[in-house]
């Protein structure tokens, strides 16, 4: 059995159809992130749906994927370049965390919402499968003695470690 260290998986299907007000024909169409070049450093994630967005709108995009990693990694979701320098369009909360414990955990599985908005003067318009945001799998460090400070175990999604 090959051993696993980091990838995608979509979220279940009930996940899914819960999280966001789409069909199981939206589901099945769901893209893994992948690196568009041998060497890029960044896994492009599509949305799964049409998005159109006034200037000054925000949106959450429900990816349908969950990342698992080691222990000591983390997932870092950017926008797209192209997508800050052409289309104006930024993520609401700048870099995107994705914690290892993020994945399956008891009170969540892990699906990945991407928060975008236009800050432009244009309306910007972004169709299914398209690329709009990259993730980046990277290690972190702890500070000495960090194994003896008492930690909780993770329990829920976007925000359940603190506000």
């Amino acid at each position: 059995m090959k051993i696993r260290n980091r990838g995608f998986e979509k979220v279940s299907k009930e996940t899914f159809l819960k999280d966001v007000n789409l069909t199981e024909q939206d589901y099945n169409q769901i893209v893994l992130p992948v690196r568009k070049t041998q060497k890029s450093a960044g896994y492009d994630f599509s949305t799964p749906i049409d998005i159109t967005l006034l200037p000054g709108e925000s949106t959450i995009i429900p990816t349908g994927i969950k990342a698992y990693m080691l222990d000591d990694e983390y997932l870092s979701i950017y926008i797209r370049s192209s997508m800050g320098t052409k289309k104006d369009v930024i993520l609401k909360n700048q870099v995107g965390i994705i914690d290892a414990d993020y994945y399956n955990n008891s009170g969540n599985e892990g699906h990945i919402l991407i928060a975008i908005r236009n800050i432009g003067n244009n309306v910007f318009e972004a169709k299914k499968g398209d690329a709009i945001a990259q993730g980046i799998f990277q290690k972190y460090l702890t500070v000495d003695e960090d194994d003896k400070v008492i930690k909780k175990v993770r329990q829920g999604g976007v925000g359940s470690t603190g506000v």
